[in-house]
């Protein structure tokens, strides 16, 4: 439990948090907040509440639970690797974090053997060392903590959008531009809680693209995220028009390379390493059915 005396009144509480506990990480502080593991005058309060001086805040930071998974010794492309980070390449297919029924062959039961106890363990029971995600069938590059500090620091990073994020994505139909930035919040379905919309109400999302080359019936984009909404290049492909080809859940029609999954990997990261402050930048190749679909197009 810590404990903070507020010195002066008119921050919102989620800041003067931030402000005050360094090691703790925005995306922790909200979910301590959505928790109700931050109390004001032993009360729980929303974030935007304004603090006075002279209130008394307790921060109640749980023990993390001892994760009870497998270790699996799962072959991995390791692209950066030192004591306090791993960068991966993550093959198509491949589950990032175990779910309830679902605890075996994901990139965290690979992890675990690999790093053995050098996992931060901020991410949660079932996500040690796991900073952002990838979807499934998304392939790429994925940033894994080995401890708390690096984590708190590299997620602190992604929360201000410090990290460049780069993907190629090859997308159905001819794309008319050869730059566009589209800039569309997205929020959960109504329709299907399993899928992501575009939604007024929804948070903002922005993603920039350049065309890399037109084909007879398709574009390869390199896109660029600003923000890391759930499935947000898949979706704004899709609301424009040019859905990611294999992708089942955002678009419909012929699939003729009868590729599983959507054509979408993350290509290179670009940021500061969150321990020496070194620039890094990384990259994967494609992956080999990704190359190949191209040398056909072409």
């Amino acid at each position: 439990m810590k404990e903070i005396i507020v010195d002066k009144d008119g921050q919102r509480l989620d800041k003067y948090v931030a402000n005050n506990q360094k090691e703790l990480s925005r995306a922790m502080i909200q979910k301590l907040l959505n928790d109700g593991q931050i109390l004001v005058n032993n009360k729980i309060q929303k974030p935007s509440y304004i603090v006075k001086k002279e209130d008394n805040i307790k921060i109640n930071i749980p023990k993390v639970k001892k994760v009870d998974l497998k270790e699996q010794y799962i072959p991995l492309d390791v692209i950066y690797e030192d004591k306090d980070i791993l960068v991966i390449n993550k093959p198509k297919g491949m589950v990032v974090h175990p779910a309830p029924g679902n605890t075996e062959g994901t990139l965290v039961n690979a992890i675990m053997a690999h790093c053995k106890e050098n996992l931060s363990g901020i991410g949660g029971e079932l996500r040690p060392g796991i900073v952002h995600r990838l979807d499934k069938d998304t392939s790429g590059l994925i940033i894994v903590a080995k401890n708390d500090k690096s984590h708190i620091a590299m997620s602190n990073q992604i929360q201000n959008r410090q990290v460049k994020k780069v993907y190629y994505a090859l997308v159905k139909g001819i794309v008319p531009e050869n730059e566009a930035t589209v800039d569309m919040p997205i929020a959960r379905s109504t329709k299907d809680r399993k899928k992501m919309a575009v939604d007024k109400k929804g948070k903002m999302a922005i993603t920039h693209f350049k065309v890399l080359q037109r084909f007879e019936k398709y574009t390869l984009l390199e896109v660029i995220i600003e923000t890391g909404r759930t499935h947000q290049i898949r979706v704004h492909m899709a609301e424009i028009g040019h859905p990611v080809v294999g992708d089942y859940t955002y678009s419909k029609g012929k699939n003729e390379f009868n590729v599983q999954g959507q054509m979408l990997h993350a290509k290179s990261l670009d940021f500061k390493h969150p321990i020496t402050n070194q620039n890094l930048h990384l990259e994967a190749p494609l992956p080999e059915y990704f190359t190949n679909i191209l040398n056909t197009l072409k």
